[in-house]
């Protein structure tokens, strides 16, 4: 290393900056993920559906916010992705690019928008962009997948692509089991990043994959893994905020850690209101106009 050259801690300071709240008159680009992964910096990637929500994640300093096909089953009431539509998902990635400033924003390729053709793909990956404003793609599939990934790329499209537990794919899949175990199962994963890698795909998700493979295919990679239920050894690791933040009810996957219980705390909100408005005690004075 000579004088000029900058230190490893140099490099790992300089990209957290970039990544965390360091770059504030430009958004997060592909180039800055790339670059995280060869310093070995991590990264968190959160799911947004509104403009209010997104900017409380862009101010925390995620670099990147994924405009999920999810917004089906904890945002539109849907029991799964599959009925989200284009229209949907443009009106709510536009939210997100509206309400933040500097994180890349990234939007599903929803169930039935890609998977006919490229051209198919290209034409829903344009509205996105040009309607919405996102600054990438994400869609479901490793090989069968591939070629409609080249497209976008050879077009000027940055593509995440999603293997492992295709949620889109629920219904041939029997629910959503964990990909990826015995040797067979483990060899086609690998095929299938090793695919997309190929196809020109800028990060990869890894869902619902056995520790041990994803980190594996981490190792191989090139580009960045995004780990949802795929173990700690991925470069980055995305959660659904709802999950994240204790908005879910119920049983959440086994993936999740819950960093908040905003359901316990908008509800006991909901009753104090409830509970001031029948005893007069709201509006006060001071809530008034005279």
């Amino acid at each position: 290393m000579n004088a000029s050259s900058p230190s490893p801690a140099q490099n790992r300071a300089t990209t957290t900056a970039t990544l965390y709240g360091g770059v504030t008159n430009r958004r997060v680009t592909v180039r800055d993920l790339a670059t995280a992964k060869q310093r070995g910096e991590k990264w968190s990637m959160l799911t947004a559906y509104d403009a209010l929500t997104a900017g409380v994640f862009d101010e925390a300093g995620t670099p990147v916010l994924l405009v999920g096909d999810s917004a089906g089953n904890c945002h539109l009431g849907y029991e799964t992705t599959v009925p989200v539509t284009m229209d949907q998902m443009v009106m709510l990635a536009a939210a997100v690019v509206r309400g933040t400033k500097r994180a890349m924003v990234v939007a599903d390729l929803p169930f039935g928008s890609y998977q006919e053709s490229p051209a198919q793909a290209m034409h829903n990956a344009a509205r996105l962009m040009k309607d919405a404003g996102v600054g990438a793609v994400k869609l479901e599939g490793g090989e069968r997948s591939a070629r409609s990934i080249e497209l976008l790329v050879e077009a000027g499209v940055p593509v995440m692509a999603h293997i492992g537990l295709t949620p889109q794919s629920v219904h041939a899949l029997g629910g959503y089991p964990v990909q990826g175990r015995g040797d067979e199962a483990a060899h086609q994963l690998l095929r299938d990043a090793k695919a997309v890698q190929q196809a020109g795909a800028f990060a990869v998700v890894l869902e619902a994959v056995p520790a041990e493979l994803a980190r594996q295919v981490t190792e191989q990679l090139t580009v960045p893994t995004v780990g949802i239920g795929a173990g700690a050894d991925c470069d980055a690791q995305v959660l659904v905020w709802t999950d994240f933040a204790g908005m879910t009810a119920g049983r959440v996957p086994k993936f999740v850690k819950q960093y908040a219980n905003l359901r316990a705390v908008l509800g006991d909100a909901a009753r104090a209101f409830a509970e001031d408005v029948r005893t007069s005690a709201f509006p006060a004075a001071e809530h008034t106009f005279h």
